[in-house]
């Protein structure tokens, strides 16, 4: 199984176009040492010919020309992306799929069907796209394996995760089961990945797939919970957006600190406020202390 993380920031980037917090500042003026990212998204394939793409952020077209595997070549239009899986509704995990319009046939889609009444309601995405490529939509189960055609080497399982609906969803502060989910996959040796970068509450079923995992790639968007708070770019706290904090009482770190040290640990979807962005800061020597990694664009994963 090869895993490429293709973006590895929070909604906006990094760093963020209209932002000036320490972070984006710093890295524009050249004083932290950080890399620069775009939204989140990973490619997966079980032999690198045929990938599927687990969210399609408004930066795909720079993501896709970053990895040149996902474009082969093999005719005059052509492509390597079998299908597209979301993990939810957000803008910054759905805007990508406006990008890849001039598909030659419709693009192969997966999600819950709250997804798929949020893109065709709230946020009519796919109704737009009917006028262009189309969508072949299909339902996205929860609780139970399933395969995608074309990548019949890995095996899928997506499980409800307790983190918010878009603004624009009728579900809003009210989620349902199915608006955002969290998604093992496995190869036919058994090495898996637990994928969730949008992790807002603990639950039993997600602790018990994050445990059975080789390697977890989970939300690393912001480390306190009052972080955009404080900051004053928001009301809301980490949690009340659906993000887990990654310190304080019950925060990520904890959690990561109590699966098998077996278990490769790897933070993804990182606002660009968070600390953990400054490679030299505290917070960045915490995570490393307690042998957590920081997903950047480009990183390759193989549990």
């Amino acid at each position: 199984m090869r895993i490429r993380v293709l973006g590895s920031a929070a909604g906006g980037g990094f760093p963020q176009w209209n932002c000036n917090c320490p972070r984006c500042d710093g890295l524009r003026r050249g004083t932290i040492r950080a890399l620069a990212r775009t939204q989140s998204s990973i490619a997966v394939s079980d032999n690198g010919e045929r990938w599927v793409l687990f969210n399609a952020s408004p930066d795909v077209l720079q993501q896709i020309r970053s990895f040149p595997a996902l474009q082969p070549g093999r005719a005059l239009r052509d492509t390597a992306i079998a299908a597209i899986v979301l993990i939810d509704a957000q803008i910054d995990h759905t805007t990508g799929l406006y990008m890849l319009r001039e598909h030659r046939q419709p693009l192969q889609l997966w999600c819950t069907r709250q997804v798929y009444e949020d893109l065709t309601r709230g946020n009519p995405l796919l109704k737009l796209l009917e006028h262009y490529c189309g969508v072949n939509w299909h339902e996205l189960p929860l609780g139970e394996d399933f395969q995608l055609p074309g990548l019949e080497g890995l095996r899928f399982a997506a499980l409800p995760l307790l983190s918010n609906a878009p603004p624009y969803s009728p579900r809003r502060d009210q989620p349902q089961p199915g608006d955002n989910i969290g998604i093992t996959i496995r190869n036919n040796s058994g090495r898996s990945l637990f994928y969730a970068p949008g992790l807002g509450q603990m639950e039993a079923h997600v602790w018990a797939a994050m445990q059975a995992a080789d390697c977890v790639l989970v939300d690393g968007t912001l480390w306190t919970d009052d972080e955009m708070i404080r900051l004053g770019v928001s009301q809301k706290s980490s949690r009340a957006m659906g993000h887990l904090p990654q310190s304080g009482e019950g925060g990520m770190i904890e959690w990561l600190d109590r699966l098998p040290r077996t278990t490769r640990k790897v933070l993804i979807h990182i606002n660009n406020t968070n600390p953990i962005l400054d490679e030299d800061s505290a917070e960045r020597a915490t995570l490393a202390a307690h042998g957590i990694e920081v997903a950047f664009d480009g990183m390759e994963i193989s549990p």
